[in-house]
């Protein structure tokens, strides 16, 4: 049901009449950059076809572009597109020990965290104490402390290990590259 209401779209930047300054410092290809009364400013950009699009608001004069607003827009999004995919995504792999984990299967739970911090993931390591076992708590805090040494050549203890419910947790971080 349409009641003659029009979704009004807020533009991230001011162009053309929309700049409020009375004078601007106008940049763009071919132009000559200096400082223009508004009025001016939009004409040169008319005469070349183009919008007046303020880039830097808050700068005394603000500053504006000489340039082809569409145009300017997807190259806007383009760039934020690049940032958000280079930007680094936080990998949390867990390991699991139980209190009584033997040497044997520590050593394999080892070399996997290993592989994990040099992959640059982030290790959560924990003890689950089912049961009675959770009167062994000092067991379970000397295993993730020994896991802890074990791999201070490839992380660096993020968070000492502490107790939420029946878990006892560990963060290990990777090292910074060398």
């Amino acid at each position: 049901m349409n009641r003659g209401f029009r979704r009004v779209v807020e533009e991230p930047y001011r162009i053309n009449e929309r700049i409020t300054a009375p004078r601007v410092r106008v940049v763009g290809e071919n132009i000559k950059v200096d400082v223009y009364p508004i009025q001016v400013a939009i004409k040169i950009a008319q005469e070349a076809g183009l919008d007046l699009v303020e880039i830097s608001p808050t700068a005394d004069p603000p500053v504006c572009k000489v340039v082809d607003y569409s145009k300017f827009k997807y190259e806007q999004k383009k760039k934020q597109k690049e940032i958000k995919a280079n930007a680094q995504k936080t990998v949390v792999k867990e390991i699991r020990f139980g209190p009584n984990t033997d040497d044997h299967d520590f050593n394999f739970k080892v070399k996997h965290a290993i592989n994990f911090l040099d992959d640059g993931a982030k290790v959560k390591s924990y003890v689950h104490f089912a049961g009675r076992s959770i009167i062994f708590k000092e067991r379970g805090e000397i295993l993730l402390l020994k896991f802890a040494q074990a791999l201070e050549d490839h992380g660096k203890v993020e968070q000492l290990p502490h107790l939420e419910g029946k878990r006892m947790f560990m963060m290990i971080a990777p090292k910074g590259k060398k």
